[in-house]
């Protein structure tokens, strides 16, 4: 009777050392969650409210909110460094816990984007469309600058065959590709447009 009651108690320990607890705030001991799989407990069904979108996320019970933010990112678009998430009004922290704080199946939490990361993708999207307008108008000072090769090119021809040129249209012919370079110096560029406009620069 002892000897099974020996074992028993054996048995209990050494399921207790394969399973692993640890102490959440609040002092309740869960389960101990294991790396790259995820929380314990139960599967939740959480509702989401991000703008005008809804999303509904199944996540353990035992998660934090910084597991929720992960699962998030393929549903959002954004990063967990770029989410912050309420609960009952209040922005909860990645390291709380779901069930401490009181999320329970279907409860509702709200996704806000993080105000830096929203300037900061306003900021890269001007710039993008900065970057566009200034590859377009170096685009058009292309084709004016091809249009007065093929000009310059006719009165080489013309000279080469013995025909002589008045010098007021080399002048001019001049003048039209100053006017231009002008033009390209005037572009205000930056990255992919700032290279294509010193191509045209020294060609």
């Amino acid at each position: 009777m002892k000897k099974d009651a020996f074992n028993k108690r054996s048995f209990e320990n050494k399921r207790n050392e394969e399973i692993g607890w640890e102490l959440r705030p609040g002092g309740m001991l869960v389960q101990k969650r294991i790396d790259g799989v995820g929380a314990s407990g139960p599967i939740i069904k959480i509702k989401v409210s991000h703008g005008s979108y809804q999303h509904e996320i199944n996540v353990p019970a035992q998660s934090t909110f910084g597991d929720l933010k992960k699962l998030l990112v393929s549903e959002t678009g954004l990063e967990p460094k770029e989410q912050r998430l309420l609960f009952r009004g209040k922005e909860k922290e990645d390291e709380d816990c779901l069930h401490m704080v009181g999320v329970m199946d279907m409860s509702k939490v709200v996704l806000l984007e993080d105000p830096a990361s929203r300037e900061r993708k306003l900021r890269e999207r001007k710039m993008d469309n900065g970057i566009s307008k200034a590859c377009e108008a170096i685009s058009k000072v292309r084709a004016e600058v091809d249009k007065l090769t093929k000009m310059v090119s006719a009165l080489e021809s013309t000279i080469y065959n013995g025909t002589k040129v008045a010098d007021k249209e080399l002048i001019t012919l001049t003048e039209l590709f100053m006017i231009q370079l002008l033009k390209l110096d005037s572009i205000m560029a930056e990255g992919e447009a700032k290279a294509q406009r010193r191509i045209e620069v020294s060609t």
